[in-house]
């Protein structure tokens, strides 16, 4: 178990090492207790690509929403296969089912951060429960939260995240793309240059940051999982953060 000035020095000293130099000591260190999440959109599919060709039985998250462009679930489906990838979907609580599907047109837009805690957050806490180290993909030229981000970040409840891409740029990844001539999201050339949930993502223009068509126009730039919602818990969280009336709740 490292100590929380081991991580404090590994984080700092990794800020020079390559991505591929911190997944493999992080598999190393953790496996078998070990995953990744990925979106399986364009920007996600360096790091995908760099830790499946390490290990294809580390485990890959993929939150499944119901929320998502069919484009998005046929490229994780084709990439799952052609790649022999251990994709495993997560979906929201069953507790959540009638008030989500009573709620369902309305959710995303009128409450987006209680709809990304229901089918984004809580999922990924619960797959995470057993694991000791989650690689994810953010960068620190994506959003202002994400720009404050560590190499290594542990969490209140012992999970180590691990950001092996955080130092880099947007050409990174497309310098990355054409070297190893990966595919890209069939929605990318229309504009979506970050892809999320269909009633949060619009097409965006050429010049434009590459985030801007997430939730636009709603103050809104993360969906929770790298924010301090991750750290919430429990339907009680969820009441007192969102005034939710958990009597709904079955």
């Amino acid at each position: 178990m490292l100590s929380v000035h081991e991580i404090t020095e590994l984080s700092e000293e990794f800020e020079t090492k390559t991505p591929q130099e911190i997944i493999q000591w992080a598999a190393d260190t953790f496996w078998p207790e070990i995953a990744m999440s990925s979106s399986f959109q364009t920007q996600s599919m360096p790091l995908l690509h760099m830790v499946t060709s390490l290990n294809r039985s580390i485990p890959v998250f993929f939150i499944d929403t119901g929320y998502h462009f069919w484009e998005t679930l046929m490229f994780r489906e084709k990439i799952a296969s052609e790649w022999k990838i251990n994709v495993i979907d997560l979906y929201r609580d069953h507790r959540w089912d009638v008030f989500a599907k009573q709620n369902i047109r309305s959710l995303p837009l009128e409450d987006p951060n209680l709809c990304c805690y229901l089918h984004k957050v809580q999922p990924m806490q619960k797959a995470l429960k057993d694991i000791k180290a989650w690689i994810s993909g953010i960068r620190r030229d994506q959003t202002s939260v994400r720009a404050h981000a560590k190499i290594l970040e542990l969490q209140e409840n012992g999970l180590l995240k691990i950001n092996p891409l955080l130092n880099w740029k947007k050409s990174d990844v497309q310098e990355y793309m054409e070297e190893y001539n990966l595919p890209a999201h069939p929605l990318y050339e229309k504009g979506y240059k970050s892809v999320g949930c269909a009633p949060c993502t619009v097409a965006i223009g050429v010049n434009d940051d590459e985030r801007a068509g997430r939730w636009a126009g709603r103050g809104k730039v993360e969906c929770g999982l790298h924010t301090d919602m991750f750290s919430k818990k429990d339907i009680a969280d969820v009441q007192n953060e969102f005034h939710l009336d958990i009597t709904k709740v079955k």
